[in-house]
C-alpha cells in the first residue's frame, strides 16, 4: 500500500517540483495549480482525496437549478477523473484513489484532469458567480 511518504513524494514530483505546497497538518497539503486553484490532497488509508473548491453556490432559485443541471453535464460528458459536487455552500471538484496499488501515473492522471477540468470548465460556470 502506498504510503504517507510516497504521496508526498508523488505530489513533490508533480509539474518537475515547481508546484508552492504546504502540508497544514500531518497527511494534508494543499497545492496551488498553475492554473493558481488550491488543490487539498488528503491522505486517509485506505485512499488518498484530491479536492478543489470551485465556486460558491447562486443564493437562490432558478440560478441555482441551473448550475446543477450544468454540473451534471460536465461530470457525464467531460470528466475522466472525479466529479463535481456540493460541500455547504460550495461546489467542489474532488477525486478519491485507493492506495493498494496507486502509483505515481494514476496520481499524476488524477491530479492534471481535475486542473485541467478546472481551467476549461470555468469560463461555463462564471455566469453562476455572484462573489
Amino acid at each position: 500500500m502506498v504510503t504517507k511518504e510516497d504521496i508526498l513524494s508523488f505530489i513533490d514530483r508533480l509539474d518537475s517540483g515547481t508546484l508552492n505546497t504546504k502540508e497544514v497538518e500531518p497527511g494534508l497539503w494543499v497545492v496551488n495549480t498553475p492554473e493558481e486553484a488550491e488543490m487539498v490532497i488528503h491522505y486517509a488509508p485506505p485512499v488518498v482525496i484530491l479536492r478543489v473548491r470551485v465556486m460558491e453556490l447562486p443564493a437562490a432559485e432558478p440560478r441555482r437549478g441551473e448550475l446543477f443541471r450544468q454540473l451534471l453535464e460536465l461530470n457525464a460528458r467531460d470528466l475522466v477523473h472525479g466529479s463535481y459536487g456540493l460541500e455547504g455552500d460550495h461546489v467542489v471538484l474532488t477525486d478519491t484513489l485507493e492506495l493498494a496499488d496507486l502509483d505515481f501515473s494514476e496520481f499524476q492522471a488524477s491530479f492534471d484532469s481535475l486542473s485541467l477540468a478546472l481551467a476549461s470548465h470555468l469560463g461555463a460556470l462564471s455566469p453562476y458567480r455572484e462573489r
